[in-house]
């Protein structure tokens, strides 16, 4: 149903003018089953959203919905939903003439092709782009989580629980990939002739909007274990950074697991280094909080790892928080550099933060900038920040010119002499110069001599000058 097309860093056919749809799913497991709810939004190049699309989807009667502890979905809620059928008319419909994007879109594009497989339906190739192996070649993060991603690329929403909230941050970073960071296709996409399908009834499920963001969920964001697209891991990254992991929490997370066909050791391994490396991204700032130290041991417990180390809580200190203002490019860089150098990355401007970084599209009069003077932050720029922050080294100071040694007084007694004998010669040719020109010499031979005299004095005076201290 989705073909992946290979992108270029520059160089290729540009994206101007092509508009994308972001797709995205939740499901009823980690393999290719049922789609429980699906979402789509269409973008223009500029970012303009120019359609939506929103609904559960029904797998079929007394088919469970999975998960429901992780995606909120519950059978009653799929019960008078339209089947994938009805509802891909609609899809198709929103997607025609641009290019599918989706985050690990291998996974989105395996569940869609096994629900058009199970009805019969022949839908033409879609070209598609998958914004997680973009996002991958363009920064360098811990994790490329569609959560982790979306902060670096300065996206100001987080995605929440519906696929709707998740299809709108992907069309928001797909822009960018195309847009600041000029990604192109390495050929031109192929758009498929669609006709106009019949448009079935939808029904969308409510959007909660993310809450603000705990200790845990930006320390997530900096957690750097597992390989990206790893569904198992983006999902129990999604339940830890809740802060409170609760039984039935964990008990979807092992359903899953086991359906998708993962032996107890590797679920387990994967709870131990998840539980290490938040507590590696807890100390690395040199301050481990009580309420810290307090989540990550409940974390722990849930998840079956015996002990989430000797964390030693300390009041004292202040880790950095820095927050990164600028719509370029190198401000994306930097945001993902910070997360990657395990630093806080704020996503606004409140007491806590310590360093506010500005790139040249933020203007001078940004209130943002004197207020976080006021607060007590430094205020740094692009070129500044690697070096405030600790993560270069400041440069070399420019080695001094070297002094030139001293030349002996026993070597120098030829040059001093010499050049006396020169300056006295000088004085003695200005002299009969003098004495000539009130004799009646010619004006012209006076002046050739006395050029010859001045050239004396001053070869005479330099080469008798005193030699440098």
């Amino acid at each position: 149903m989705i073909e992946s097309l290979s992108l270029l860093g520059a160089g290729g056919h540009p994206a101007r003018g092509t508009d994308f749809t972001a797709l995205d799913i939740r499901t009823t497991g980690l393999r290719p089953g049922h789609v429980v709810e699906l979402a789509a939004v269409r973008v223009r190049p500029d970012g303009t959203v120019a359609g939506e699309l929103s609904t559960l989807v029904d797998p079929g009667p007394g088919v469970p919905p999975g998960p429901v502890a992780l995606h909120g979905i519950t059978r009653a809620d799929l019960d008078g939903a339209p089947a994938f059928g009805a509802a891909l008319g609609s899809l198709l419909n929103l997607c025609r003439g641009s290019v599918v994007v989706a985050h690990d879109l291998p996974f989105v594009a395996s569940f869609l092709d096994s629900e058009a497989a199970r009805i019969g339906a022949r839908v033409p190739v879609l070209p598609g782009v998958d914004t997680l192996a973009a996002a991958r070649t363009a920064v360098r993060l811990p994790n490329h989580r569609l959560a982790t991603v979306a902060p670096a690329f300065g996206i100001a929403a987080r995605p929440g629980r519906t696929a709707l909230s998740g299809a709108r941050t992907v069309a928001q970073l797909a822009v960018s990939l195309f847009g600041r960071h000029g990604f192109t296709f390495a050929s031109p996409p192929v758009l498929p002739a669609l006709p106009q399908f019949a448009a079935g009834p939808l029904r969308p499920r409510a959007d909660v909007p993310a809450g603000e963001p705990g200790w845990m969920a930006e320390a997530v964001e900096r957690v750097a274990i597992g390989a990206d697209g790893d569904a198992y891991l983006d999902l129990l990254a999604g339940v830890v950074a809740d802060r409170h992991l609760a039984p039935d929490e964990v008990a979807a997370l092992a359903g899953l697991a086991a359906e998708a066909g993962w032996p107890a050791e590797r679920v387990r391994s994967t709870h131990e280094r998840f539980v290490v490396a938040l507590r590696e991204v807890a100390e690395r700032d040199g301050v481990v909080t009580a309420a810290e130290a307090r989540e990550l041991r409940q974390v722990a417990t849930a998840l079956g790892v015996a002990d989430a180390g000797d964390l030693r809580p300390t009041a004292d200190g202040r880790p950095a928080r820095v927050l990164v203002l600028g719509t370029t490019a190198a401000a994306d860089r930097l945001r993902a550099r910070v997360l990657a150098e395990g630093v806080q990355l704020a996503k606004k401007l409140t007491a806590s933060v310590t360093h506010l970084v500005a790139d040249p599209s933020v203007p001078a009069n940004e209130p943002r900038l004197a207020r976080a003077a006021e607060l007590g932050a430094d205020v740094l720029d692009l070129h500044s920040a690697p070096v405030a922050l600790g993560f270069e080294p400041p440069p070399a100071p420019p080695a001094p010119a070297p002094t030139p040694a001293p030349v002996p007084a026993r070597a120098r007694l030829p040059k001093v002499v010499g050049g006396r004998v020169l300056m006295g010669a000088g004085l003695l040719l200005m002299f009969f110069t003098v004495v000539g020109m009130f004799a009646g010499t010619p004006l012209v031979a006076g002046i050739f001599f006395a050029f010859f005299a001045v050239g004396a004095l001053l070869g005479g005076w330099w080469l008798a000058e005193p030699a440098p201290r």
